[in-house]
């Protein structure tokens, strides 16, 4: 299996010539757009790894699949899916447009960003910072890393040019989908996606999802399976943006993408894989990530479909 992912490694290593890094946050431009690499982890203890796989990224977009489960096991699905949609979209992950022209005007999704700033908003705890370490906590456990924390270059980096999404915010504020202080929902929504993980740990969180909420090795229940389920479907219908679709087709297994590079993959009941490459396509979507889960999927025929 390493020898095969070398491969593939290699193969994809000259798709990152035809993407660009992330710019919209300035701090992302830092990252080697030439970076590519892979972690797969089976629900028999096996880790295998290529290329880049221990590089540091921080999260982003990926986050969106955990503050999902902990925001339905904080309110109930009831109560989350009151102001936020299960459908997916055809527009950017940034777009503001469907807020202002669907009625209700709540966001389509929990994988675009207006609605994952509503999941954000409905995390319990006393204070921000109270409702920060609880995710942080549950992102800990599931990828058995207690190391992990936040890149502060990134979060300050992205509080400092996040008007697009503090627009979104105050819209859905004054339209009663979101309540609360704006700036301590969107401080929350600004550390998540900052968080620096590498292929290991986007691995594991896709191994914990496969393995339907409980946590390998230690076999603690973090969440129910249904919750996982849903979360799967999400990364289905809409985990690669408006890719989701050709995605779906291409490569046939639940995805979640970030900007910093990483795409998430969970294959039901079998593995988790974490991939790792900043140079993305004009979806936003790691251009060799997605050439390396294509080839994955077909060699080991890993579509759910």
């Amino acid at each position: 299996m390493n020898e095969l992912l070398e491969n593939l490694v290699k193969s994809n290593k000259k798709l990152t010539k035809k993407g660009e890094v992330a710019s919209y946050i300035p701090a992302l431009e830092n990252a080697n757009k030439d970076d590519l690499g892979i972690c797969l982890a089976d629900l028999d203890g096996n880790f295998y790894t290529a290329g880049d796989y221990n590089k540091k990224f921080t999260i982003q977009s990926i986050s969106k699949t955990v503050t999902l489960m902990l925001a339905i096991m904080d309110n109930g699905e009831k109560e989350v899916f009151k102001k936020v949609g299960m459908e997916p979209t055809g527009d950017a992950f940034n777009s503001i447009i469907k807020l202002e022209t669907t009625m209700p005007s709540k966001p389509l999704n929990p994988m675009i960003n207006a609605g994952a700033i509503v999941i954000s908003s409905l995390i319990k705890g006393k204070n921000k910072d109270d409702k920060f370490n609880r995710l942080l906590d549950f992102v800990r456990k599931i990828t058995r890393n207690q190391n992990i924390n936040i890149n502060k270059e990134v979060y300050l980096s992205e509080k400092r040019t996040g008007d697009r999404n503090r627009a979104m915010a105050y819209f859905m504020r004054d339209v009663g989908i979101i309540k609360g202080d704006v700036e301590d929902i969107l401080d929350l929504y600004f550390k998540q996606c900052s968080l620096e993980v590498n292929c290991v740990d986007i691995a594991n969180i896709g191994l914990f999802l496969a393995n339907e909420g409980v946590v390998p090795e230690t076999n603690e229940v973090l969440a129910n399976k249904y919750i996982t389920r849903l979360v799967k479907t999400f990364m289905i219908t809409c985990g690669m943006y408006n890719g989701s679709g050709e995605f779906a087709i291409n490569v046939g297994i639940p995805a979640k993408s970030g900007v910093g590079g990483g795409i998430l993959a969970s294959i039901p009941n079998n593995m988790g894989i974490g991939v790792y490459g900043p140079s993305l396509d004009e979806k936003g979507n790691s251009i060799g990530g997605y050439g390396i889960l294509k080839e994955l999927s077909e060699e080991k025929n890993l579509s759910i479909f």
